[in-house]
Parts: C-alpha cells; structure tokens; sequence
C-alpha cells in the first residue's frame, strides 16, 4: 500500500492550491487528508468515503473540498481562501484493515 501525496508550496492568504495523493492500485474505502502544523499535534482536516462521502473540520469548512477520481486513484484537496493558519506539512491517509497507511506529506507554506 502506497500514498505519494504532492501539490504544496508557497502562497499568499486568500490563494488557493491543490493538493493531490495518489494511491496504489487497490481502491480504498475512506482516505483522509490530515495536517500538522510545527509544535502541534496532527490533525484530521477532511476524509472521503468510496461513495464520495465526505468530512470536514470546523476550520476549513467553506474553504477546502476534498474529491476522488477513482479512475486515477487519486485524491484531491482544493484548499481556496488560504490562512496563515493553514500552514503545515499535510499527509493523506487511509486504513486498511486495522492498518493505517500515511503518504510522506507536503508541505503548505502561507505567508506574505
């Protein structure tokens, strides 16, 4: 099982980015976007069933959607009207069986 997450960088608050985390082959059944910001904790910030069901944190409702393209097995996180706040290394994740498998991050900067 393998995630490659990419799609981080540097923008201003109020600019967008895209982030993506492809996966292996095997179709997953929820796979989750998390993030961890320096000298805190890792945080969940939105998940997406294989029916496209989807969740979001209270901080980035509004302003992030999460999507798939099972084709592509890949998932998306459209992050627009980005903060400061914002800012961390964010991983993609999924479980399989009692097993979690993370991606290796990226990492959003947002600063002016």
């Amino acid at each position: 099982v393998q995630l490659q997450a990419s799609g981080g960088g540097l923008v201003q608050p109020g600019g967008s980015l895209r982030l993506s985390c492809v996966t292996s082959g095997t179709i997953f059944n929820v796979i989750s976007w998390y993030r961890q910001a320096p000298g805190k904790q890792r945080e969940l910030v939105a998940a997406i069933s294989s029916g496209a069901y989807t969740n979001y944190a209270d901080s980035v409702k509004g302003r992030f959607t999460i999507s798939r393209d099972n084709a592509k097995n890949t998932v998306y996180l459209l992050m627009n009207n980005l903060k400061p706040e914002d800012t961390a290394v964010y991983y993609c994740k999924t479980r399989l069986g009692p097993d979690d498998y993370w991606g290796q991050g990226t990492l959003v900067t947002v600063s002016s």
